[in-house]
């Protein structure tokens, strides 16, 4: 597997926080990328909001690739911005300011996935600006729930048979 994935904060503290209501999802993905080796891109930008409410010690740091927001990184996102048009009624600027630059980030970079528990912004706007064509990677959102096709870059999931005997599936 050689895709990458940019972790976003809501999905980070969701990793370390066992009383956030997707964090089985969260584990299940961060083990099912650090035993497949994903490799797990850390932004800076990532880091300054995770920052906030604990420190970055928290999380297992070795495990990620260091991710820093530069120039290149900035054009992307005014682009990006201005392609996405006029924000939504009700999201806020910074949010969203910030929802962009890593998904511009992670577009520039050429990671395929970003992994997310925030459906409100990032997915939607990330979705939005895929849909259009605008860009290639993909939000996945934990209220899904876990699912390792999720990361397939060709977008095949996995197929579940709810009313098939087990061995008719083999």
């Amino acid at each position: 597997m050689s895709a990458s994935v940019l972790l976003d904060t809501s999905f980070l503290i969701t990793l370390v926080n066992a009383k956030r209501p997707h964090h089985t999802v969260a584990v299940q993905y961060y083990r099912h990328m650090f035993q497949n080796n994903v490799t797990m891109c850390f932004s800076a930008i990532v880091a300054s909001e995770f920052g906030i409410g604990q420190p970055v010690t928290d999380l297992p740091l070795g495990n990620f690739r260091p991710l820093n927001f530069n120039i290149p990184h900035g054009q992307k996102a005014a682009l990006v911005w201005n392609l996405l048009g006029t924000r939504d009624t009700g999201d806020s600027r910074p949010v969203v300011r910030d929802d962009v630059k890593l998904i511009a980030q992670a577009s520039h970079e050429a990671i395929a996935f970003i992994l997310t528990e925030d459906e409100s912004t990032l997915y939607k706007y990330c979705e939005r600006l895929r849909s259009a064509g605008h860009i290639q990677t993909r939000a996945i959102k934990l209220v899904d729930g876990f699912d390792a096709n999720a990361l397939n870059e060709d977008g095949q999931t996995g197929i579940i048979f709810p009313d098939a005997p087990t061995e008719a599936m083999t």
